[in-house]
């Protein structure tokens, strides 16, 4: 067992976002950042095993950490979406090392030319081997929630990367696709656009794309894999 990689972007989880702006400062210790009791978890993980998800389910930060790299075969291109849970997990530090992927995200971080990043984001990024993110929230009954902004997130989980996995802790797990956007409403979309004042010197943000999976295609039933973790976190 290898040792997971230091967190390097702390100063922008919810927690540290909280403390420095006032415009999220209600979220402190908010009902969405808890994570889930032991039988919402396991109504959850029966839930997208039943909609046709394959899970895997991790107890905590260090284990998910050693099994996604085991989700993921040496040699594939590899991208990853945006992620506070990723980055918690240490995994994107692990990223930015050595490792036995074709790191896409490199590349397209490599390009300094706006124009030619976003050209690379549309077309390398979205159509990678495996394609890594997390989700905004997940059902009992389990159905997925997200979205982003420029559609490079959505895009890709949609249909552009060959295999997706998503990455996601039990303080994610919500009642129903109604509790879905209330999360997404109360919690995330301000969480994303306190990230965006602190990184991008921006005003906020807004999700564009809105992206809901009710199962897995039936014609392509292991595209779609889901890392359940049982501790919070990201937003």
């Amino acid at each position: 067992m290898s040792v997971r990689p230091e967190n390097t972007f702390a100063h922008t989880t919810l927690d540290a976002l909280v403390k420095i702006d006032e415009q999220i400062a209600h979220l402190k210790d908010n009902a969405y950042t808890k994570a889930a009791s032991p039988e919402r978890f396991n109504t959850a993980k029966a839930g997208l095993e039943a909609k046709g998800f394959k899970v895997t389910v991790a107890e905590n930060k260090d284990d998910a950490f050693e099994k996604l790299k085991t989700l993921i075969p040496a040699g594939v291109s590899l991208n990853v979406a945006h992620s506070t849970t990723l980055e918690e997990l240490g995994f994107i530090n692990y990223l930015m090392g050595e490792t036995p992927y074709d790191n896409v995200r490199t590349k397209i971080l490599a390009e300094t030319d706006p124009a030619k990043q976003a050209e690379l984001r549309r077309v390398l990024g979205t159509t990678v081997d495996y394609f890594l993110t997390s989700m905004c929230a997940i059902t009992e009954d389990g159905i997925m929630a997200h979205g982003d902004f420029s559609g490079s997130k959505v895009g890709g989980v949609a249909f552009g990367a060959k295999n997706v996995i998503v990455v996601v802790g039990s303080n994610k797990i919500v009642k129903d696709e109604a509790e879905a956007q209330k999360r997404i409403d109360e919690l995330c979309i301000p969480f994303a656009s306190a990230f965006s004042r602190e990184v991008f010197k921006a005003p906020g943000t807004v999700m564009s794309n809105y992206q809901v999976i009710r199962q897995a295609n039936p014609f392509n039933p292991d595209r779609i894999q889901v890392l359940l973790i049982n501790e919070a976190l990201g937003a």
